[in-house]
Order: structure tokens, then sequence, then C-alpha cells
């Protein structure tokens, strides 16, 4: 079974071996999800340092901006307080930059 199919089933898994065409089902230690991140943005040309939480805000926002509640979003990201889930939330952060970009030197 695959990652889409296994829903309940760790984001990043371990391979059975080095081809990593064989997943075991069993998470990747955090480290090293971190180094793998790390090695593919790399390689994708990303120079924004990008961590393991990136991905933890980038869909959180993206489910908020689509019209998701906060509640929701708290259960899916398994936090105990909807404040914890809103430090994830980066709506906030475009209109930032466009306000920013209004400064004329």
């Amino acid at each position: 079974m695959g990652i889409a199919e296994d829903r309940k089933g760790p984001l990043f898994q371990t391979a059975v071996d080095r081809s990593g065409k064989t997943l075991t089902g069993n998470g990747l230690w955090q480290q090293d999800a971190y180094r793998m991140i790390r090695r593919r943005a790399r390689a994708a040309g990303i120079k924004t340092e990008i961590r393991n939480h990136t991905f933890r805000a980038t869909g959180i926002t993206s489910y908020l901006k689509n019209g998701g509640r906060l509640e929701i979003a708290q259960q899916m990201a398994n936090h105990e307080s909807a404040r914890t889930t809103g430090l994830y939330d980066r709506r906030n952060d475009d209109v930032s930059l466009d306000e920013v970009e209004r400064i004329g030197i």
C-alpha cells in the first residue's frame, strides 16, 4: 500500500532498500526527514530555510485560506490548543509583504 491509500500512516516513511520504491510503513526519524527535506530543497534550487514544520505551517495556512476553520485545523494538527495551531497560520505574512513593498526609497 502506498502513502496515498494509507491515510493514517506517516507521510515520510522508511524504505525497504536504497531504491526507495518499497516503503515499510514506519515513519522516518525527525532528523532523517529533516536531512531529506534539506537535500531535496537544495536540489530544487530553493534557498529558503525549510524545516519539517514548514510543511505543517503550509498545510494549516492553505487549509485556512480555503475557508477551513481553526478548530478543525487544530484537530488535524493534533494540537491541544487552538493557540498553538494559530502559531502555524501564515495568512498575515502575505499582507505584511505587500505592505512592505509599498515602501519607496
